[in-house]
């Protein structure tokens, strides 16, 4: 299979919690260049933010590698590589978001940050475009774990920066 785990020793996919003052989090992330991945959980790291800590992570390759974990795996946030060739994070996004009941926040990456706007036809929670700025994607990412699934973060409330500004939910 294409996909690869990379949790610690007695962590599961699902197993999200809430602390009194922090929240954990399991992260499918999909490219299909392993830059790309290293350097997405490079940026994020362990702890995004004081209170958001990653537990997991559940890196996948293909498009039916990121279909086959969603549904059988229970995730707080995808991150999606808009630019991964044959399906693009975008494409897979828009089917997760149609077809996943639901379905976790997803966090696309673009090309460049004027391909945004596509993000509104993805469906995308959140978008951060490459190149990747690490301060950004942690941001981004701690936003949407706190937010989690009743709130989004609209791609036309992102700022310039990939950041979710003062009109996100």
């Amino acid at each position: 299979m294409s996909a690869t785990p990379s949790a610690t020793a007695g962590q599961a996919h699902g197993t999200s919690s809430t602390s009194r003052d922090r929240t954990t989090v399991s992260v499918l992330l999909y490219s299909d260049n392993i830059t790309v991945r290293d350097t997405v959980r490079a940026a994020v790291g362990r702890r995004p933010a004081r209170d958001v800590e990653v537990g997991s992570w559940l890196e996948c390759a293909t498009a039916p590698a990121v279909e086959t974990a969603v549904e059988g795996g229970d995730f707080d946030l995808l991150i999606l590589d808009g630019e991964a060739a044959k399906t693009g994070g975008m494409g897979l996004c828009r089917t997760l978001k149609s077809e996943i009941y639901r379905c976790p926040p997803v966090l696309v990456l673009t090309g460049r940050p004027q391909d945004g706007w596509l993000a509104t036809w993805s469906l995308a929670d959140a978008v951060v475009p490459h190149p990747i700025d690490a301060v950004t994607l942690a941001d981004t990412v701690a936003t949407l774990a706190r937010t989690g699934q009743s709130a989004t973060v609209r791609p036309e409330a992102i700022t310039d920066e990939g950041r979710p500004g003062p009109d996100a939910d």
